[in-house]
C-alpha cells in the first residue's frame, strides 16, 4: 500500500469511527478499497466547489454587485429563481445521456470547466458595465452556469453512490462544507480587513474572477476520484425519461411527498436575497459589510456542516422537518428586524440572524441530498434525481412569482409568506418514509 494510500486510510477511519475492518453497503468490492482516497477528493473538490458558489451567491454577493452596478431592483429578485430553475428544468432531459456513459465523473467536471469560464465573462461585465445592460448579462450566464450545474448535479449523486459507502455519505458532504465553510471565513475576513470604506467595483471583480479559477481547480481534483463503470442498460430517449418519470410520479407516494417536501423548502434561499437588501438598507452599503456577511455564511458552514452531516445519516427524514422549523423562525425574526429596539440594529446581529439562515439552507441542501441518494433505487437514481430537481426548478418559477410580492406587499410580508411555506414543508416532511 503506498504512503499516500495508507494516511488516507487512516485519516479516513479517524473522521468516520470506522475500524479496520470496512464494512461497505451498496457499492462494489473494487469501490470499497478506494473509498478513502475518493473520500477525501470529493470533499476537497466539494470545499472548493463551495467556496467559489458562495463568491458568486445569488443570496448574497451577486445582489450586493447589483447594487454596486446600478442594476434596477427588480432584477435582483430574479437571480436565486434563475439559478435554481436553470440548474434544475433540464434534468430530466439529461439524465438518459448521462446513463449512456459507463463513467459519468465527466459530467460533474467538464460542466464546472464551463462554469469557470461563465465566471470569468461575468467578472468583466463586473469591471466594465453597468444598470439594465449588465443586469441583463449577468442574468444570461447565471443562467448558463446554472445549467451546467444541474447537468454536474446528476453526475455528483450517481458517483457519490458508487464510490461511498451508505452511512458515509452525510458525513462527506457535511465535510466538503465544513471545509468550504473555512475557506470562506478566510476570503470574509480578506475582504473585511483590507476594504473598509472601500465602495468601487474592482474588489467585485476580483471575487468573481476567483470564483472562476476556482472552478478549474475543484473539476480538476474531481476528475482524479476512481470511478467504476456503471451499468449502461435501460437508457431511454427524453421523451420516454419523460414518461418514465411520470410513472414514478403516479405509482411512487413517498416521492411525491419528497418533492412536494423539498420545493417547499426551496423558500430558505428564495428569502435570502431579501435578507440582504434588509441588509443594505440596515447596516450600510460598504464592500466590507458584504464581508461581514460571508464571514457569517462561511462560520455557518463550519458550525454546523459535521452536525448536519452526522444528522443526515441518522435521518435526513427528520433533518428535513428541523430544517424546516428553524428557517421559519429565523425568517420571521429577520422580516422584524427594522422594528427591533435600537441597540440590537447593529451588523453583528444581522449577521448572526444571516448565519443562521445560511445554516439553514445548508442543512435542507444535504439533508435532501442523502434522502434521494439513500432513497432512489440504484438503477434508476438518475431518473429519480432528475425528476425530482425538474420539479423543484417548476417549484423555484413559482417562487420568483412569489418574490415578486416584495414589490406589492412589502419585504416583510413576502418574508412571512416564505416562512408559512415552511411550516407546511415540515409537515408534510413528518409523512415521509424512514430510508
Amino acid at each position: 500500500m503506498s504512503e499516500k494510500k495508507e494516511l488516507a486510510e487512516r485519516a479516513y477511519e479517524w473522521i468516520t469511527d470506522e475500524g479496520e475492518l470496512r464494512v461497505c453497503d451498496n457499492i462494489s468490492a473494487s469501490a470499497c478499497k478506494e473509498t478513502p482516497l475518493n473520500f477525501f477528493k470529493n470533499t476537497f473538490s466539494g470545499s472548493v466547489s463551495k467556496l467559489a458558489e458562495q463568491l458568486v451567491s445569488p443570496g448574497t454577493t451577486l445582489p450586493w454587485i447589483f447594487s454596486a452596478l446600478g442594476v434596477p431592483n427588480a432584477f435582483t429578485g430574479a437571480l436565486v429563481p434563475i439559478k435554481d430553475a436553470g440548474s434544475l428544468l433540464p434534468q430530466l432531459f439529461v439524465s438518459a445521456k448521462i446513463r449512456s456513459f459507463p463513467l459519468r465523473k465527466w459530467f460533474w467536471v467538464i460542466p464546472a470547466w464551463i462554469q469557470a469560464l461563465a465566471l470569468l465573462a461575468m467578472a468583466f461585465t463586473v469591471l466594465k458595465l453597468e444598470g439594465s445592460t449588465a443586469g441583463w448579462l449577468i442574468l444570461i450566464l447565471l443562467a448558463l452556469y446554472s445549467c451546467c450545474s444541474g447537468v454536474a448535479s446528476i453526475a455528483f449523486k450517481d458517483v457519490t453512490a458508487k464510490t461511498i459507502s451508505k452511512g458515509k455519505r452525510g458525513q462527506m458532504l457535511g465535510m466538503r462544507a465544513t471545509l468550504g465553510g473555512v475557506f470562506t471565513l478566510l476570503a470574509g475576513g480578506l475582504i473585511l480587513a483590507d476594504l473598509s470604506g472601500v465602495t468601487d467595483r474592482n474588489p467585485l471583480f476580483l471575487l468573481v474572477l476567483s470564483g472562476a479559477l476556482l472552478w478549474v481547480i475543484s473539476g480538476f481534483i474531481f476528475s482524479l476520484i476512481k470511478e467504476d463503470k456503471g451499468a449502461t442498460s435501460g437508457g431511454r430517449s427524453p421523451a420516454e425519461e419523460v414518461r418514465t418519470a411520470w410513472q414514478f410520479w403516479k405509482n411512487d407516494a413517498n416521492l411525491r411527498r419528497f418533492i412536494l417536501t423539498r420545493g417547499l423548502l426551496m423558500a430558505i434561499p428564495l428569502a435570502q436575497p431579501f435578507f440582504v437588501i434588509l441588509g443594505k438598507e440596515e447596516i450600510g452599503s460598504e464592500v466590507a459589510n458584504l464581508g461581514i456577511l460571508v464571514i457569517a455564511a462561511g462560520l455557518a458552514n463550519v458550525i454546523s456542516s459535521p452536525f448536519w452531516g452526522r444528522f443526515a445519516d441518522k435521518s435526513s427524514k427528520k433533518m428535513m422537518v428541523v430544517v424546516g422549523l428553524l428557517g421559519a423562525l429565523n425568517i420571521v425574526l429577520m422580516s422584524l428586524f427594522p422594528f427591533w429596539p435600537e441597540p440590537l440594529q447593529n451588523s453583528y446581529v444581522f449577521a448572526f440572524l444571516f448565519l443562521v439562515q445560511v445554516m439553514a439552507h445548508g442543512g435542507a441542501r444535504l439533508s435532501r441530498k442523502t434522502y434521494l441518494i439513500d432513497f432512489a433505487p440504484k438503477e434508476e437514481r438518475p431518473s429519480y434525481v432528475s425528476l425530482a430537481n425538474t420539479a423543484i426548478g417548476i417549484f423555484t418559477l413559482i417562487g420568483a412569482g412569489l418574490g415578486a410580492l416584495a414589490g406589492i406587499l412589502g419585504v416583510q410580508i413576502t418574508l412571512w409568506v416564505f416562512a408559512g411555506l415552511l411550516l407546511l414543508a415540515s409537515g408534510i416532511g413528518t409523512r415521509l418514509k424512514e430510508v
